[in-house]
């Protein structure tokens, strides 16, 4: 049997991890404390501050309360789901904006095109909201690349690295694990993935990734899902 599905992250996957850390974050922190004045009350926003107060434990009654938690996280990283879509809904006009173009490597967007082409299906799994997943691909250098994808899985479907996500994914994709490729640049995620019975590629795209026993390549032109 042949692979018939492949998911992917993005940070350092698809995706220069500088991008993400030196442009999309940032904007997000800038612009965060007026958006959520701006948008208090939206029904969208309010559901992602109840979330929030529902992981803190705490009370968040105004804006202010909101960005100082949120502010932080950011600078944790922290790959909480409120977080993660508060920022996709501030991005969103970014990109819309011109503000920035989602960057991708340059072998990214022609592989993609072939695999869709040969009939496999694309997914996308990773910390960031869906919605900001679908803006990412939307607004590429390369131009629109979300017509490739067949779905996307975020935090929603549980941590990267638990076993029980990518369980969850294949279920939701209704193929076999042992049917389904996943790539990503951190070894825990691979770890977890291959727990659950998928096959894994690791993506050292600078040759610094830390040893590990996944296959290891260091850009897309290099995966032969055929042969897996």
């Amino acid at each position: 049997m042949s692979i018939r599905a492949i998911v992917t992250d993005i940070e350092g996957t698809t995706s220069s991890i500088t991008f993400v850390k030196e442009v999309l974050f940032p904007h997000a922190a800038r612009a965060m404390p007026d958006f959520l004045a701006r948008h208090w009350q939206d029904k969208a926003v309010q559901v992602q501050i109840r979330a929030l107060a529902a992981e803190t434990g705490e009370a968040i009654n105004d804006a202010a309360t909101a960005n100082g938690i949120l502010q932080q996280w950011i600078r944790e990283d922290r790959k909480a789901t409120p977080l993660k879509a508060l920022q996709g809904m501030i991005w969103k006009r970014g990109y819309e904006e011109g503000a920035y173009r989602a960057h991708v490597y340059p072998d990214v967007a022609d592989c993609l095109r072939r695999w869709h082409d040969s009939g496999l299906a694309l997914y996308v799994y990773s910390s960031g909201s869906v919605a900001a997943q679908k803006l990412f691909f939307g607004y590429s250098e390369t131009g629109d690349l979300t017509p490739l994808f067949t779905g996307y899985f975020d935090t929603t479907t549980g941590p990267k690295q638990s076993a029980d996500s990518y369980r969850k994914i294949a279920e939701e994709i209704g193929i076999p694990a042992e049917l389904i490729l996943f790539l990503s640049d951190i070894p825990a995620e691979l770890d977890a993935a291959r727990e659950a019975g998928l096959h894994t590629t690791l993506l050292d795209r600078d040759g610094s990734a830390p040893p590990c026993d996944h296959p290891r390549v260091t850009d897309f032109n290099a995966i032969e899902p055929q042969r897996i």
